[in-house]
C-alpha cells in the first residue's frame, strides 16, 4: 500500500516525507513498535526536523491517521460509492480490485493499516480512538446513504437495512484483510472476498 513521494526539499516536503515514512514504519511494526530513528532514516531527515514538525511520536501518529490513512480510505472505499448508481457492483469491484492489488504488492501480509491501529491503539489512547472512530463512522454513514438510495429506487431489496448492512460490509473489509494478515494465506483471503461478493449479490432486488 504505497504513499506518494514528495521529492521537494521545502519544509512542507520534509514534513510529508516524514509522514510517509511514519506510515510505512507503523504499518510494518505497529505504532508502539515503530522507531523514530527508522522514520527519519527512511525520510532522509533528522530528529530535529521531525520534532520541528511534530511535538512527539503521539502527534506524529495522529497526523498519520488524519493525513495519510484518511486519504487512502477516501480513495479506496469512499470515493467509489459517492453518487454511485450501482453500489453493489461498485463495492464488488472495489473488493476484487484491492484484494488483487494488495496480494500483488505484498501489502496484504500487513493487513489493513486503519484496522491495525484500531486494534492496537484505540484501547490505549483516546486521541487515536476518537480519530479512528470518526473515520469508521464516516465510512459506515456513506455506505448507509448509498445503500438507502439504491433501496429507494428498487435496486436493492426493501427488506434490507441499509445501516446494518453498511456496518457488516465495513466489518467484513476489516475481517478480510485481517484474515490475510493472521493466516499469511492469500487463498483464504480471496475466499473471504469472494464470499463477501456473494453476499452483496444476495441484496439485489
Amino acid at each position: 500500500m504505497a504513499v506518494k513521494e514528495i521529492p521537494t526539499r521545502t519544509p512542507e516536503g520534509t514534513r510529508r516525507k516524514i509522514l510517509a515514512a511514519a506510515f510505512v514504519e507503523f504499518y510494518r511494526n505497529g505504532f508502539q513498535g515503530g522507531s523514530l530513528n527508522h522514520i527519519v532514516e527512511m525520510a532522509g531527515a533528522t530528529k530535529g526536523a521531525l520534532f520541528h514538525h511534530f511535538a512527539g511520536k503521539q502527534q506524529l501518529g495522529y497526523a498519520v491517521v488524519d493525513e495519510v490513512i484518511r486519504p487512502l480510505l477516501q480513495e479506496r472505499w469512499l470515493d467509489p460509492l459517492k453518487d454511485s448508481q450501482n453500489p453493489i457492483g461498485d463495492l464488488k469491484r472495489a473488493f476484487r480490485k484491492f484484494v488483487k492489488q494488495d496480494i500483488e504488492s505484498g501489502s496484504w501480509l500487513n493487513g489493513c493499516p486503519l484496522n491495525n491501529l484500531a486494534q492496537e491503539m484505540s484501547p490505549l489512547d483516546e486521541g487515536f480512538r476518537t480519530r479512528i472512530d470518526k473515520l469508521y463512522t464516516e465510512w459506515r454513514d456513506l455506505y448507509t446513504a448509498s445503500l438507502a438510495a439504491a433501496i429507494q429506487v428498487g435496486k436493492i431489496r426493501k427488506d434490507v437495512s441499509a445501516r446494518n448492512t453498511a456496518a457488516l460490509i465495513v466489518a467484513g473489509q476489516m475481517g478480510i484483510w485481517g484474515t490475510g494478515k493472521y493466516s499469511q494465506n492469500q487463498e483464504i483471503m480471496m475466499q473471504a472476498s469472494d464470499a463477501m461478493c456473494d453476499y452483496l449479490d444476495s441484496l439485489w432486488a
